[in-house]
């Protein structure tokens, strides 16, 4: 091949692709033929494209654009994520404004389209205008064969192969391909051609008025209306669906109504759009809502002289719940007041009431059922409405406790609320379950009558075994333990305090000056306590079998009833009414249980109490002991054999729960009392010679101890004065009380502002200052002034202050330990050492009960 034979037309069609002129395919041919390096140097030198060159033939023509939107500027994600927030926010605050109710319809177009394409793999109408842009494929075959794909011009025209330009703006697709086959059967002999659309030209239409996004944009020239309102992302609730205009040239040509597709799938007035259409959204009209036993309670626009059926069948229709003659209508009146009127949609006039911008219609239900029924409710496996018959039982319905009722039913006691059809008034029968269901047609089974409601109440004992008593319950995996705490729910919504509630209450209301309030209350140790319905009997032992019984805890001697009565000077007063229980709870008591009653059980005094004391160390017979009230110290260590010979009773350790909750709660306080002198040291700054620092560390490190200490609760007793009986005041104990007694110590301790804190050997003639000798002597930071020395038995001495020996040259016994206290007056803090002091102490009481432990 002649190169040079190849410059030449390259050299004036090179230009030409750039001005978006098409280039034969044997001219494109050609170009690839050559070596690489020539093609990218030819293209370097006209500067085209190369890959628009060596792609496809179909590449050698304009690229179309693609058929992805070109929607309106983009709004960051954070501002579309509060447009979003604030338009929720609105519509929230439109449907709470219409009772709830949202305008139907706009949901069709939830939500902004990423990408937008129409369909275009289908074939293309008759009618199709052509236009700039559109892609012509000729086929044609016999004595030639050739694949031919004609661009349309700028011009409207076609460059049809050795004919010239071919003029087919404005006609339709098939005029276009009647005359293309016209030409081929004139041009060419022996050859016949088939004509199709290849790739379609983009057009821009507009989008305006209440669309959720107005603006301009690019969509296929196949797109209708409605794919131009999917790609505006819809319609807002403020635009009208029933009245979509379609405008060109500034006349309005046609209209779409969206509920036709909505309701009937009808999109014959779909119509096509044409470069520089208009669809404009006018603002919504007239709205009516509709809501109750319909298929779509919603808001509904509706046009003048709509009538109530019609808008009935916009909601889809009547439910088979509803209840036509009783169609309620809520709309504003001339004085711009809200008035209520009623239509019959049985009616014809009630189905041609006109129907007004801004009414709210509400269709009713059917009642539920209304006769010939018995309900159940509670803790049953089956609960709701059940068919009556006459002479039906209670074992008629409940044939058996394990399968009809739950397994944390109460199987004891049920109550059957009753309504007379007279007065429709109520009142409660108790039922005695178990016999009932085990008795089929004896007198506990009692006889249910029409509209009887039956309650099963829940056994808290049960729920609480399942929950708590079964040790396997306690790692039983996730899944299981979220399945009990369920039934858990269940149960406490069917106790008797839930289920009564409603009942009691209408008893109340029904009450009046010659109906009293049927109703009372009992407390004490019975298994249910609280407020029931007042027995039909009226007799104390049913009260107490609606409450669960008795506990094991209740005196059988007497109950106390409270009742209310009205004097003669119409004042109500209170009389308390002696009740012997047990012959109550054998049914031979007169006494009668009346309106407001409250009936007291009592309980067995001190009954379930357990007093004990813990006796450890050197006692003969360790262990718990309990211990009768009044009872003394020694009194129980005589019970426990005495002390052994091994015992130190000097050293004993006294402790009572009550004195270590004291001594915590103090602790506490002058901790906190601490912390603040703490805060005062820290913002005085250099108040003590510039050496602040030092003692806030000091101080520190003595808040720290104090924090890792314990209180003990020791009260100091003389233990051998104790057991010898003499004069010494007796200990009354009380529960909790532990007693420790000690081996005989060899050892002095020594704690504190010392060298080495530590305990020594007892030797017989050493004093204080000998045992502070022999621990390094006393920190920088000790009170040598405040030594005290805390003895085996807990009392505290001051060896300074001792009227026994002068000075600290006292000799010291086993047991005994010296506590060396911080200097805190060199803190410079005189309010600090009443708190050191007190938790020092508490401290060294604990160190020293410890130490002798």
């Amino acid at each position: 091949m002649n190169l040079k034979s190849l410059l030449l037309p390259l050299a004036l069609l090179l230009p030409m692709a750039v001005t978006a002129q098409s280039i034969t395919p044997a001219q494109i041919e050609q170009f690839k033929s050559l070596p690489k390096a020539q093609q990218e140097a030819l293209a370097k030198q006209y500067g085209v494209d190369l890959s628009q060159l060596t792609g496809s033939s179909s590449q050698s023509r304009p690229q179309q654009p693609s058929q992805e939107v070109v929607k309106p500027l983009q709004e960051s994600e954070q501002e579309a994520r509060k447009a979003g927030e604030e338009q929720a926010r609105k519509d929230e605050e439109f449907a709470r404004k219409n009772n709830g109710l949202e305008p139907f319809g706009y949901d069709l177009f939830a939500g902004s389209p990423t990408t937008f394409a129409p369909v275009t793999e289908i074939p293309v109408p008759a009618e199709y205008t052509m236009g700039p842009g559109d892609v012509l494929k000729v086929q044609l075959w016999g004595n030639q064969n050739q694949q031919l794909e004609l661009p349309v011009s700028r011009e409207g025209t076609i460059d049809f192969p050795e004919r010239g330009p071919v003029s087919v703006a404005g006609l339709t697709f098939q005029q276009t391909r009647d005359h293309i086959i016209q030409l081929v059967s004139e041009q060419y002999i022996g050859v016949k051609a088939a004509v199709s659309l290849g790739e379609l030209r983009s057009i821009r239409v507009f989008v305006l008025g209440e669309a959720r996004t107005p603006g301009s944009y690019s969509v296929s020239s196949l797109s209708t209306i409605i794919n131009a309102l999917y790609v505006s992302g819809g319609i807002k609730q403020t635009g009208s669906l029933r009245n979509v205009q379609h405008k060109r040239n500034g006349k309005l040509i046609g209209t779409l109504d969206l509920y036709d597709l909505l309701l009937e799938g009808d999109t014959s007035d779909d119509a096509r759009l044409q470069a520089g259409d208009v669809i404009f959204i006018p603002a919504v009209g007239s709205r009516a809502g509709i809501d109750g036993e319909v298929y779509r309670p919603a808001l509904y626009e509706i046009e003048q002289g709509t009538s109530l059926l019609e808008l009935v069948e916009l909601a889809g229709g009547l439910t088979p719940q509803a209840y036509p003659q009783i169609t309620k209508i809520e709309r504003t009146n001339e004085d711009f007041l809200r008035v209520i009127a009623e239509a019959d949609l049985t009616r014809n006039s009630g189905k041609q009431a006109r129907v007004r911008s801004g009414d709210w219609i509400s269709v009713a239900s059917i009642a539920d059922v209304t006769g010939q029924f018995v309900e159940i409710k509670g803790a049953a496996t089956r609960t709701g409405k059940f068919a009556w018959v006459p002479g039906m039982r209670v074992s008629s319905i409940i044939r058996n406790l394990d399968a009809d009722l739950l397994d944390f039913a109460d199987t004891n006691y049920a109550a059957i609320v009753r309504t007379d059809p007279e007065t429709q008034r109520i009142s409660v029968v108790n039922l005695e379950l178990r016999k009932a269901v085990t008795s089929p047609g004896s007198s506990e089974d009692l006889m249910l009558q029409e509209k009887d409601q039956l309650l099963f109440f829940t056994d808290i004992g049960k729920v609480k075994s399942r929950l708590e008593g079964d040790p396997e319950n306690r790692d039983i995996a996730s899944e299981k333990r979220e399945e009990l705490n369920k039934r858990s729910a269940r149960a406490q919504g069917n106790t008797r305090e839930a289920l009564l509630e409603p009942v009691l209450k209408r008893l109340k209301a029904q009450a009046g000056p010659y109906s009293p309030q049927q109703t009372m209350r009992i407390s004490g140790p019975v298994r249910y306590p609280g407020e029931y319905p007042l027995p039909t009997t009226g007799t104390v032992k049913d009260a107490i079998f609606v409450a669960g019984g008795l506990t094991d805890s209740a005196s059988m001697y007497s109950a106390e009833l409270a009742r209310h009565y009205t004097d003669d000077n119409g004042v109500e007063q209170t009389e308390i009414v002696q009740v012997d229980l047990a012959e109550a709870m054998l049914g031979k008591s007169d006494v009668q249980l009346q309106s407001r009653d409250r009936l007291l059980i009592k309980s067995v005094p001190s009954f379930g109490t357990n007093r004990t004391i813990t006796l450890k160390g050197e006692v003969r017979y360790p262990g718990q002991y309990t211990f009768r009230e009044g009872e003394t110290l020694r009194q129980v260590l005589e019970r426990a054999g005495g002390l052994t010979a091994n015992a130190f009773p000097r050293g004993a350790v006294f402790t009572r729960e009550k004195l270590r909750q004291l001594e915590a709660r103090r602790l506490r306080e002058a901790e906190e009392r601490l912390q603040g002198d703490l805060l005062g040291v820290q913002l005085k700054g250099d108040s003590f010679g510039g050496q602040n620092a030092q003692r806030v560390d000091e101080v520190k490190g003595l808040l720290e101890d104090v924090q890792s200490s314990r209180p003990v609760g020791r009260m100091v007793i003389d233990l051998p004065q104790v057991l010898a009986d003499t004069g010494y005041q007796p200990i009354r104990l009380q529960d909790g009380d532990t007693l420790t007694v000690p081996t005989i110590p060899q050892a002095v301790s020594v704690f504190g502002e010392v060298q080495f804190p530590t305990s020594h050997l007892h030797s017989e003639g050493l004093t204080v200052d000998d045992y502070l000798e022999r621990s390094g002597g006393p920190t920088r930071q000790a009170d040598q002034d405040r030594v005290y020395v805390v003895k085996a038995d807990g009392s505290v001495m001051l060896p300074e202050k001792s009227a026994w020996f002068g000075g600290r040259s006292q000799q010291l016994q086993p047991g005994d330990t010296v506590i060396v206290p911080i200097d805190v007056d060199r803190l410079n803090q005189l309010e600090l050492w009443s708190n050191v002091s007190q938790i020092v102490y508490q401290m060294a009481l604990g160190a020293a009960a410890v130490g002798n432990l």
